[in-house]
């Protein structure tokens, strides 16, 4: 890239594409969408936004398909930005063009636990790329690539060991394979793998509604994401969420943050309407954080820069596609790995 040149998976380049399409539907700053909300407009801010995301993954679908070459596509990105909603959406669109997508799930290639690397206070590291069975994992795309079947693995997180239970897999010449996980754009996973057969992706989630404001972090929709979905799914609140998230953005700095700029395109999945959205569902339990809390300091910056902004009303909440990224994280989305 010469000095010329853009960086289209830089944070400041998808700002402001952000921005140019927020200043085309008429939204500056959260004051605009609290006016849209208080018209009775919130549907249609809904419908509009949903309707973006799936041009792009038509696009990116698209793309795939015009390459010929491509068997693999890898997709990564950070905690709560997407990346299960958009591989599935993406699929989706693979499957209109006439491809035929088939999962593989990269937490079934982990190391037996006694095999998994050790961090300096003695506990595993299940997020380094040393935890993964990279050479299985390269043997076995290797194999499926060349027409032959092979028996993929499934990871026993309870008993921490890789089982092979029969589940056999053998692509046909129009299978294309998609792979997510958070190395997925680091060469180091796939090295066996020629480039020409990948298509990578990076999944992120930037939004840049008062990206000025002191008070606001680029990270805080993915951690109000997480904190709804932590509490739906894993019964983890969202005190115990703000206080894991410092090591979370940790593993990201580590492991995804230095190989975006691999990715061949780049998915934003901020809707501009997640933080009223989110707000509905958070603003309750995060008043319960008390001062004796650790998570405290962190609830009230997060209840303060949400103060101002207006909730999403219910019906605009039910107008939320079941196909919707954000569906991944309030529940009720109907996405599947079985196409057809």
């Amino acid at each position: 890239m010469n000095g010329n040149e853009v960086n289209k998976n830089s944070l400041e380049y998808l700002i402001a594409h952000d921005e140019k399409w927020c200043r085309h539907i008429g939204i500056r700053d959260f004051s605009d969408i609290n006016q849209i909300i208080r018209s009775g407009r919130a549907v249609q801010m809904v419908n509009l936004c949903e309707a973006r995301h799936e041009n792009r993954c038509s696009t990116i679908s698209y793309r795939i398909k015009e390459r010929g070459d491509v068997k693999m596509i890898l997709l990564a990105g950070p905690s709560s930005s997407g990346k299960t909603s958009t591989s599935l959406r993406i699929a989706l669109q693979c499957k209109v063009h006439g491809l035929n997508p088939r999962t593989i799930e990269l937490d079934n290639y982990f190391k037996n636990r006694e095999e998994t690397p050790l961090l300096p206070n003695g506990e595993r590291d299940y997020e380094c790329l040393e935890a993964m069975d990279v050479e299985l994992l390269n043997r076995q795309l290797t194999e499926l690539l060349a027409g032959r079947e092979v028996e993929l693995p499934r990871f026993d997180f309870k008993e921490g060991v890789k089982k092979f239970e029969g589940k056999m897999m053998k692509m046909e010449p129009n299978d294309i394979l998609i792979l997510e996980g958070i190395h997925a754009l680091n060469p180091a996973l796939t090295p066996d793998i020629p480039m020409e057969k990948k298509f990578h992706i990076y999944v992120s989630d930037v939004s840049s509604i008062s990206r000025d404001n002191p008070n606001i972090h680029t990270t805080d929709n993915r951690l109000l994401r997480r904190m709804v979905r932590d509490m739906r799914t894993r019964g983890i609140s969202p005190e115990q969420t703000i206080l894991r998230w410092p090591s979370v953005r940790d593993g990201e700095q580590k492991y995804i943050f230095p190989f975006q700029t691999n990715a061949d395109m780049v998915f934003n999945s901020t809707m501009q309407f997640e933080i009223p959205l989110l707000k509905h569902y958070v603003t309750p339990v995060l008043k319960n954080i008390g001062p004796d809390s650790p998570a405290y300091a962190e609830a009230q910056r997060l209840l303060d820069f949400m103060s101002d902004i207006d909730a999403l009303p219910v019906d605009a909440i039910n107008a939320i596609p079941c196909t919707s990224i954000m569906r991944e994280f309030i529940g009720g989305q109907i996405l599947s790995r079985e196409l057809l």
